[in-house]
């Protein structure tokens, strides 16, 4: 069931029937869009449009009567439908939400800067947070069997890094528990290494 987070964004956890995970989802009510949604089921939300953080969290978007958005390097992942819109880093997808690059566990990795609150900034797949600090996917998800994680773990750790300049305190994870207020510093301590 959907809570407020902070004022303006409303998250929930849902178990995601392929991984077995909870995972989180968030609706940015000031202009009803949906990030990565998997539908708690029974609630009433009206989205104006669907943003995912990567091509990988379609998850049950195809609910919703509403366009769905990706980065145009993940447009691939849905030639076959559904109807999924491409967007660019920097491009403004509502109001109070704008595209920022991540680009590190793969192309389409997408940050999210929502103007509510305090500030908040979305995550895709680059990190999680399941335990009290964020920390990296696993291995076996970062790369393919036989290759070495460590560079991949570089080039997360110099992404986010590019990301501490903008204007957010609450920090958003699409996998594992977000941090309301004190975001910034917490990514900026797993940054720091």
């Amino acid at each position: 069931m959907p809570e407020e987070l902070v004022p303006g964004v409303l998250h929930w956890t849902a178990l995601h029937p392929n991984i077995k995970m909870d995972v989180s989802s968030y609706f940015v009510t000031g202009s009803s869009t949906l990030i990565d949604p998997l539908n708690p089921g029974g609630e009433d939300l009206q989205p104006e449009r669907i943003v995912l953080t990567t091509r990988h969290h379609l998850r049950s978007s195809t609910d919703f009567d509403c366009p769905i958005h990706c980065h145009e390097s993940g447009l691939h992942e849905f030639e076959g439908g559904p109807e999924v819109l491409g967007f660019a880093w920097g491009d403004q997808l509502a109001p109070d939400v704008r595209a920022v690059e991540v680009d590190a566990i793969s192309p389409d990795d997408t940050g999210l800067l929502i103007d509510a609150g305090d500030g908040c900034l979305a995550i895709g797949d680059a990190v999680m947070r399941y335990e009290d600090s964020i920390h990296f996917v696993w291995d076996k998800y970062l790369v393919d069997e036989g290759e070495d994680p460590e560079p991949v773990k570089v080039a997360i750790r110099e992404a986010l890094g590019r990301l501490l300049d903008l204007p957010f305190d609450t920090l958003l994870f699409s996998h594992g528990n977000p941090i309301a207020g004190g975001g910034k510093e917490a990514l900026r301590r797993f940054v720091e290494g």
